[in-house]
């Protein structure tokens, strides 16, 4: 029989992402709306975004938070445009994302130093074999894969490289390790459920030197330009931006930043995250025919939760279509690059308790696919 109780909230998409509990569109500050982003207010608004992002990050001084355009990925393609090309560089891709920094940094900007280390959907490259002599492009968390780096202590103190970190859906949710990470981007969308189309780009002060000491040969459009005259261009991390913003957004990742503050900062939304990790843990260990897609207890993500079935790909697509038919779930197959099976996304704007009701349905649509 079908369960009785349904999620309240069935928005389990791994990007874009559930939003905060009690969010309200109407509760937003819509005074900007309208304003220029170089006005008196709209500076001020960015410049708050900027200032609480560093605060519930507790980056350390001399970090620098800019807001950029397209998302992690326009983050992404800034870092490595701006300031790769000078040393050797070795890239980690485990899932689909990783690769697609590799086809960057192979065919678009066409260095020819480079090393891969890769793995297999569900597992990590070796990474006691990363040289920190040279720049390291990695992500922290696979989105698609569910496969995340255990924690920051393979990351060489005294490396001479810069570490470039895709840190989107893992940043907010799991601890990062600050003076191992020379470079990170996100994009809001991900672990505070915000809207799409910006990318945030946190700098260490190691990254700030490369790029006043270092010019790359190839042009720069103008969205990827961070300095001026050879010097950091400082307004972009004050708050300024680069292209116009949508202010919509700006006051809507205020709004999560302010949740994620009245719960407690970062540390309660990693809470949240591991709590709702273990509730799909839980359900696996008790189940024979679902499996985690990451095969190392410590490296599975507790944002993007992968997880593989033991039916066929069109029973998961059918298994996928009844949920969503049902209004229990939402967007949870797997990324299309990936291994057939679901991905849920657990990270803090997700409920523990409409995982919970989510179980029994997840046991009902199986025993329907599998007659």
């Amino acid at each position: 029989m079908k369960p009785a109780v349904r999620p309240a909230n069935p928005r389990f998409s791994s990007g874009p992402c559930s939003k905060r509990p009690g969010y309200d569109l109407q509760n937003l500050d819509q005074s900007v709306l309208g304003r220029s982003h170089r006005s008196a207010l709209g500076s001020s608004v960015l410049r708050h975004a900027v200032n609480l992002t560093h605060e519930l990050l507790a980056l350390p001084a001399g970090y620098r938070v800019g807001i950029v355009p397209a998302s992690d990925t326009g983050a992404m393609e800034i870092a490595m445009w701006s300031l790769l090309g000078p040393r050797p560089v070795d890239v980690l891709a485990w899932e689909s994302f990783g690769k697609g920094w590799i086809t960057d940094i192979r065919t678009q900007l066409r260095l020819d130093d480079v090393r891969e280390l890769t793995a297999d959907y569900g597992q990590l490259p070796d990474l006691s074999a990363v040289n920190f002599d040279h720049d390291v492009v990695f992500t922290w968390n696979g989105t698609t894969s569910g496969v995340r780096v255990p924690d920051g202590d393979w990351i060489a103190a005294d490396r001479q490289g810069l570490t470039i970190c895709d840190a989107t859906s893992a940043v907010f949710a799991m601890p990062m390790p600050w003076d191992k990470i020379d470079v990170a981007t996100y994009s809001w969308q991900k672990v505070l459920g915000g809207e799409g189309a910006h990318g945030v780009l946190v700098l260490s002060p190691r990254a700030v030197a490369r790029l006043e000491s270092y010019t790359p040969p190839w042009p720069m459009p103008k969205l990827f330009r961070l300095t001026q005259g050879g010097k950091l261009n400082e307004s972009i991390f004050e708050g300024s931006t680069i292209n116009t913003p949508s202010m919509l957004c700006v006051v809507d990742y205020i709004d999560a930043l302010e949740w994620a503050r009245s719960l407690g900062g970062q540390a309660a939304l990693i809470e949240r995250s591991q709590a709702n990790l273990a509730v799909l843990a839980d359900f696996v260990a008790s189940r024979e025919w679902v499996h985690f897609l990451a095969q190392e207890a410590d490296q599975r993500s507790s944002t993007s939760v992968c997880l593989t079935l033991d039916i066929t790909d069109s029973q998961v697509d059918a298994m996928v279509r009844l949920l969503e038919d049902e209004g229990v779930a939402y967007d949870i197959q797997a990324y299309r690059d990936a291994p057939a099976g679901l991905r849920i996304w657990c990270g803090a704007t997700v409920d523990q308790a409409d995982l919970k009701a989510l179980l029994p349905w997840l046991d009902w649509a199986y025993a329907q696919v599998t007659g």
